[in-house]
């Protein structure tokens, strides 16, 4: 077997995956485990059919190995604390091992971040993150990009002003069409329903199209986000619908699937697109043994091409930690994707947050919209004037209220 540790390699024929892992005997022998096991084929044994001239084309390269020592794994029932081998290796894998045209996002995350979870040397596997190729990111259709954004909403040189659909479900026609007149008429640049609404049995994404069609043809300059979770069978449906029926965006939560970005961007590229995270914890949460790091996933959502993407919150109830999401939202600026920040986001919080995060990102607002004493219009118009700089009634009651951080 050729050898399969080499750090001069061919960038453009590899994507690259950062590891934090712990090892019950070496780093070494966990890097090359995943990197066999991960590309040609059992991880420990070896065949006649693995030969030299496969190993070379399609094998994962171990291109740095950085191990940390010794760490304290836990504290046994039986008194013995047994330990373990801690470092970081960046591991290539062959593009050629991939159809990006058919197969995407759904069978990289298979070679990056799966069978490794069962090999029994490897008691933590954390996915930190990722170098993708030219090569590969020109077989993905891009975001619109930021400039587009800004041009559709007439919003230049601020943050933008999303709003949320409140309440979840429940909602029947004449609510949805007041809620939404009065974000529109006083300001808001974006709106997007919550991830919990998708195709209501009571009130369907057909119902809404039809009652909010002729207010998105008279505010041509809002985005207005259909909920579209679903199974993948329906998924293209959903998307036709809202294409054919006048929307001009689809909001889609984590939970339908990571892959599902890329296939929207590839069955409607005039639509666009909000990444919703909800959940993503399932898989991010740095505490777990076993997890993607937000910042890969917004490394995906690029090249995936989404235009809007829930990147986190400084402050709020969600409260993230302040260098991850800037680290991420960098990324996404980069790649010309807007980061919403929502959790718990209102007026008191924006001026704290344009220092840390400038123009390029978007106050996606829920309850200090809907909750602000004088209501939803009252509670854009806030949020207007606190981006504005020029506040007033509105910006003095919701401070009041929800207090400056």
């Amino acid at each position: 077997m050729i050898d399969i540790i080499n750090d001069q390699i061919d960038p453009e024929k590899y994507i690259i995956a950062k590891y934090w892992i712990n090892s019950k005997t070496t780093i070494k022998d966990a890097a090359l485990h995943i990197a066999i096991g991960q590309s040609v084929g059992n991880p420990k044994e070896r065949s006649i059919w693995e030969t030299d001239e496969l190993f070379e084309k399609h094998s994962c390269v171990v291109t740095s190995i950085q191990e940390e020592g010794t760490v304290i794994n836990h504290i046994s029932l039986v008194g013995t604390t047994p330990t373990l081998q801690a470092g970081y290796v960046d591991i290539a894998f062959p593009i050629a091992n991939t159809d990006f045209a058919t197969d995407g996002i759904s069978h990289l995350l298979c070679q990056l971040m799966g069978g490794q979870l069962d090999i029994d040397i490897i008691h933590k596997c954390q996915l930190k993150d990722l170098k993708i190729p030219d090569s590969v990111r020109s077989q993905f259709k891009p975001n619109h990009g930021i400039n587009r954004i800004r041009d559709f909403t007439q919003c230049y040189d601020k943050p933008l002003l999303g709003g949320i659909i409140k309440p979840k479900t429940g909602l029947d026609e004449k609510m949805l069409v007041g809620m939404v007149e009065q974000m529109m008429h006083n300001g808001i640049n974006f709106i997007k329903e919550d991830e919990i609404m998708a195709n209501l049995p009571s009130f369907g994404i057909k119902d809404r199209l039809r009652v909010l069609k002729p207010i998105l043809e008279y505010h041509k300059n809002v985005i207005y986000a259909f909920c579209i979770n679903c199974d993948p069978m329906n998924l293209a449906d959903n998307v036709k619908t809202v294409y054919n029926g006048g929307g001009n965006a689809v909001h889609i939560n984590i939970h339908s699937g990571l892959g599902s970005y890329r296939c929207i961007r590839e069955l409607a590229p005039e639509l666009f697109i909000h990444y919703q995270k909800s959940g993503d914890k399932l898989i991010t949460n740095p505490r777990h043994d076993y997890h993607i790091a937000w910042r890969v996933l917004c490394q995906l959502a690029v090249l995936s091409g989404v235009d809007f993407i829930h990147a986190g919150m400084y402050g709020g109830y969600a409260n993230d930690d302040p260098e991850m999401l800037k680290d991420c939202c960098e990324i996404l600026v980069d790649g010309g994707v807007i980061p919403a920040l929502s959790c718990g986001m209102h007026p008191g919080l924006v001026a704290g947050t344009r220092e840390v995060s400038g123009n390029d990102w978007m106050a996606n607002v829920g309850g200090a919209l809907h909750g602000h004493p004088g209501g939803t219009g009252a509670g854009v118009r806030a949020m207007v004037q606190a981006i504005n700089g020029n506040h007033s009634t509105e910006y003095e009651d919701a401070i009041k209220k929800w207090g400056v951080s």
